[in-house]
């Protein structure tokens, strides 16, 4: 359809002063006038109301149907009134109108998503006489830099999270499995999961609060400490009614400080009290480090969006601007993994003791193992007689066999941890992993101290060493169920090289059936990992799994099931056949 402008409804109806001959108008003749009056009027005269002069041409139409005499150059001219009468001045500008609407709306979803809408394509109106723009080219256009400054206007302090990696999420769902996804930039190729959009998008609110792992050893366990608070919170009044899952956030890259421990906390109802009580608790929270906070929404495109909460000083809390929410593919290793040795899984005494100096502030127990882990020399060495080492679960009955093998052997009992330390072991045990096994660590090289010793005089029997410390902390650090653990022969399973190696492992198991009546008939106080152990099977088969995928040494698996006349039997048949001095 032609745009009909000023001067082409001013060309229906005559001139002044045409002629007879020259004034004849025929019905159907848009835009057409006589060749003797064409550009011969003045811009005032062809566009009336340009100047106000009362002297131009009337806009006045005849009916339709009906026939006008004009009298022009002394003769009489007859116009035939066209039989469809061109649309009205406020029709074309409320059509205008509409247009750019549309045209803003379609550019608004482009620039937000990169993405254009279904069913349109963006494209931008031409100017006469201009090459044509390729569709996507936005930032050529005249008004791009208007619309991208309105846009940055509204999302303030996003340009620096632009800048960053896009980062990614692991979200752990039911059944101990992982959904990834990115928040930013989104990574081509991946798939959408449908379980992200379920957890995430409406109905209900998801909120996200994670805390960010930046700067040495000090920063790294008071975010441990900060995110075993949250855990504790997120768990009592208002948050109650709302579902609690684990968050991971990291980096593709894998830089530094690229781990974020949190949660994803999922209100049915989207009651603005939880917000507010999201606020309070993070109020409360220390100055460093802060917990981040965002909240995700939906659009009318079915579309995910992560919007941060960002607090003003002195001034309450503000919502940025939001960030696309997509797919990202699933990673081939748990990003958890490549900070497992600064983590929980420490790969020497250093690294150990640097946890526990951070934590000399607020524990001073931490204080009296650092001063006994001194009196222990760096380099130990075995002595002649074999060191056994008994391995297990609680409850597959370490405790007896140790006891029976050492009155066999005629052997030194050992524990892990030592008598020494044993007594600080309650309070280690409520703070977060990084702490924890950092004690059980330390513990370690206290007790190899005293196998370099008593191995000289007589074979050594150890119930627990530092397969137990690990295995451990791989199982908690890592989400998910058995497919997310390090593969096997990946380094985080050798034995570290500073701390004295036994001569054999030996692994005892029991059927899961018969481990839970053990342990009702003990009645003995359970630590927080043996409740785990009791109540989450994947969390123990990932334990079992990564006691065997254990090497340099390997662990020798005896099934403890039978009686103890006969698991002692085999016990001692293994040493036999491994210990050359027996």
């Amino acid at each position: 359809m032609k745009r009909y402008t000023r001067a082409r409804a001013h060309a229906r109806v005559p001139y002044p002063g045409t002629s007879n001959t020259g004034g004849i108008i025929q019905p159907g003749a848009w835009g057409h006038r006589p060749a003797s009056h064409r550009g011969s009027l003045s811009e005032a005269a062809r566009r009336p109301g340009l100047c106000g002069c009362p002297s131009g041409p009337s806009w006045r139409q005849p009916a339709r149907g009906a026939t006008s005499r004009s009298g022009g150059g002394g003769g009489e001219t007859e116009e035939v009134a066209p039989t469809r009468a061109p649309p009205t001045s406020r029709r074309r500008r409320r059509r205008r109108r509409r247009r750019r609407r549309r045209r803003r709306r379609r550019r608004f979803v482009f620039v937000s998503t990169g993405v254009p809408p279904a069913g349109s394509q963006v494209s931008f109106p031409q100017r006469p006489g201009r090459h044509r723009e390729a569709p996507m080219t936005f930032g050529r256009h005249p008004r791009a830099r208007r619309l991208l400054a309105r846009l940055s206007g509204r999302r303030r302090g996003a340009c620096a999270r632009a800048m960053e990696p896009p980062r990614c999420f692991a979200l752990e769902l039911p059944g101990c499995t992982l959904a990834h996804f990115a928040v930013g930039e989104l990574a081509p190729g991946a798939r959408p999961d449908p379980r992200v959009a379920a957890l995430l998008g409406p109905p209900g609110r998801s909120y996200s609060l994670s805390v960010p792992e930046t700067g040495g050893v000090g920063a790294r366990v008071r975010a441990a400490r900060l995110h075993q608070h949250l855990r504790q919170q997120l768990r009592r009044g208002p948050f109650q009614r709302c579902e609690l899952r684990r968050l991971l956030g990291y980096r593709p890259d894998g830089g530094a400080g690229a781990l974020q421990h949190g949660f994803l906390l999922r209100d049915p109802r989207d009651s603005p009290d939880t917000r507010q009580a999201l606020l309070e608790l993070l109020d409360a929270c220390p100055e460093a480090p802060r917990p981040l906070l965002a909240e995700f929404s939906g659009d009318r495109l079915c579309q995910l969006w992560q919007q941060p909460w960002e607090r003003r000083d002195g001034r309450g809390w503000r919502q940025l601007g939001g960030e696309r929410v997509g797919p990202a593919p699933e990673p081939a290793l748990h990003p958890v993994v490549p900070d497992l040795p600064s983590a929980g899984v420490f790969p020497h005494r250093e690294a150990a003791c640097a946890v526990l100096e951070a934590c000399t502030s607020f524990i001073p127990e931490a204080r009296e193992v650092l001063d006994l882990v001194d009196q222990c020399p760096e380099q130990v060495q075995k002595g002649r007689f074999p060191v056994i080492v008994i391995e297990g679960l609680d409850a597959t009955g370490k405790t007896t066999v140790t006891q029976s093998v050492s009155d066999s052997l005629k052997a030194v009992l050992l524990k892990s941890p030592p008598s020494c330390i044993s007594q600080w072991r309650k309070i280690f045990d409520d703070e977060p992993t990084i702490i924890r096994r950092a004690f059980y660590s330390l513990g370690n090289y206290i007790v190899a101290s005293e196998i370099a010793k008593e191995s000289t005089k007589s074979p050594v029997v150890v119930d627990r060493y530092w397969h137990s410390t690990a295995t451990y902390a791989i199982a908690t650090e890592v989400s998910g169920g058995l497919q997310h653990l390090p593969p096997i022969h990946h380094p985080i399973y050798q034995w570290p090289r500073d701390l004295l190696k036994p001569d054999l492992i030996l692994l005892l198991t029991v059927s899961p059936e018969e481990r839970m009546q053990r342990i009702e008939g003990r009645g003995m106080e359970k630590t927080r990992e043996e409740a785990e152990l009791e109540t989450n099977s994947i969390f123990r088969q990932k334990v079992e799994v990564c006691y065997q995928r254990m090497e340099n040494p390997g662990c020798h698996v005896v099934d403890a099931s039978p009686s103890r006349e006969k698991v002692l039997q085999m016990v001692l048949s293994v040493i036999q056949n491994n210990c050359n001095y027996l």
